[in-house]
């Protein structure tokens, strides 16, 4: 059928030959060119974020054995081989305990949610690669065919550019908001679970993070959402390590001395907690007086902890040191206020 088609439009086989070998030759190898281009880059680009975003482990250094005696290994020999064998090995693995990945691994470690953001990241900015291979391939693909064809191209081009121009006034806000997504994402500002401050009293912990919009969920419960190309400001108050702060007021008369020998019995206190062992990072200390006003003097304890423990940290100290300064005597167990009084006074039975 194939046969008699081809003889009724062309003269012989050799014009047909001849027709294919042109246009629909080089159509085809275009198409073919471009899908196979596509799946290459595609492929490539699927197995690097993944490898980014599932990780690997360190890798181990191999420890070999000595060559025994009379072996040519092609080194110099040299009259204390067990000596330079261990110097070896513990260079080695003093090398691999500084590489990245190694690295990569112990933050993963203070952080379990170091290992979920990054794979979200690569697997985000893997989306916009593959998105982008697809279209500037296809792209220029079509505009090939084009060309080959016949078809003009160029008044194409000239109204795609005023389209585009159209677009990009009319659309820039959406633009901006996945441009500004993509950058968070990278840069790795802040991801889901993170507690963040993004300004204009949205504070709390991010539950969903894409290219366009940032969901946000407040201690009260509000879920803010805010576009990406919205956000100024990125405060990040679980990134890395965070720090437990905890103002203590004393009334002004008291002994500055005393107070703080109180202060530190609370801090080794709260260091010695099996509790907060794994929390934190540094042994908590006592700044001194920061503060004087009529309420009384503001000492501030502090310390180091690991991301999103700051506010259990700071609960203990308070506790802490409420309790030590109760048992140095430095604050009163009880202290009546003129509601406690007034109400006292106006109750019946209540003398």
């Amino acid at each position: 059928m194939f046969e008699s088609l081809a003889a009724s439009v062309f003269d012989s086989a050799e014009d047909f030959w001849v027709w294919f070998g042109d246009k629909p030759l080089t159509v085809i190898l275009i198409l073919v060119g471009g899908t196979v281009a596509i799946a290459v880059l595609r492929r490539v680009v699927t197995a690097l974020t993944e490898r980014i975003a599932i990780g690997q482990k360190p890798r181990a250094v191999v420890e070999t054995a000595a060559p025994p005696v009379g072996t040519t290994t092609g080194t110099i020999p040299v009259t204390t081989p067990g000596a330079v064998s261990g110097a070896t090995t513990k260079r080695k693995r003093k090398n691999a305990l500084m590489t990245p990945q190694a690295l990569a691994d112990v933050f993963g470690a203070v952080n379990p949610r170091a290992a979920e953001r990054r794979a979200q990241r690569a697997r985000t900015v893997g989306s916009v690669l593959n998105s982008a291979v697809n279209i500037v391939i296809g792209t220029v693909m079509v505009l090939s065919i084009m060309q080959t064809v016949g078809w003009p191209v160029a008044p194409l081009l000239a109204s795609a550019g005023v389209v585009g121009v159209a677009l990009g006034f009319g659309a820039q806000s959406l633009v901006k908001d996945f441009i500004s997504g993509v950058f968070l994402l990278i840069e790795d500002q802040f991801g889901v679970g993170d507690n963040v401050d993004l300004g204009a009293g949205v504070v709390g912990t991010v539950e969903t993070m894409g290219l366009r919009l940032t969901q946000v969920r407040a201690f009260d419960g509000t879920l803010w959402y805010v576009r990406n190309g919205e956000i100024l400001r990125a405060g990040n108050r679980t990134q890395e390590w965070s720090r437990a702060v905890a103002p203590v007021q004393v009334p002004l008369g008291a002994d500055i001395d005393a107070v703080r020998a109180a202060l530190g019995r609370a801090v080794d206190r709260v260091k010695n907690d099996p509790e907060l062992a794994d929390s934190l990072l540094e042994t908590p200390s006592v700044r001194g007086v920061d503060d004087v006003d009529q309420g009384g003097l503001t000492f501030t304890l502090h310390a180091q902890v690991r991301p999103a423990q700051q506010w259990a940290v700071a609960r203990s100290l308070r506790v802490a040191a409420h309790a030590a300064l109760l048992d140095a005597g430095i604050v009163a167990r009880s202290a009546p206020t003129p509601f406690d009084e007034a109400v006292a006074g106006d109750t019946p039975g209540v003398s």
